[in-house]
């Protein structure tokens, strides 16, 4: 069997800046490419040398995306939870859902303005 590795995630939102803004928070990523894309559209691509979100918008994009469909939340595992935690509430989301399961990490999920769900883990 070959060895693989996630190499990108696509998903479209309305406001590809402002998620981007978000996301370079959080997680220190950097933009390693951003241009015109499908649909009359915009992309940026931020994360590090061996992957990364690819961050759509076109005119087509309306948002209010429903809950796990198609996709459950996307998972973003960071040192500190409690500032991680703290850029969410200062861009305006709301956090839930705070603990810990057994036996992974303490965590906490969001829904970003177009309905998206991420979960915020720390392993530290």
């Amino acid at each position: 069997m070959a060895n693989a590795r996630l190499e990108h995630v696509n998903f479209s939102v309305t406001d590809g800046e402002r998620s981007a803004k978000l996301l370079e928070q959080l997680t220190g990523w950097h933009r390693r490419w951003e241009g015109p894309s499908l649909d009359n559209g915009r992309s940026i691509h931020l994360g590090d040398d061996h992957a990364y979100v690819a961050i759509h918008t076109s005119p087509r994009i309306a948002g209010g995306f429903a809950k796990s469909v198609p996709m459950n939340h996307i998972g973003i595992a960071v040192d500190d939870l409690d500032a991680a935690k703290a850029i969410v509430i200062e861009h305006g989301l709301e956090t839930f859902n705070h603990g810990k399961y057994e036996p992974g990490p303490r965590s906490f999920y969001f829904f970003d303005w177009d309905g998206i769900e991420f979960e915020v883990v720390s392993y530290e």
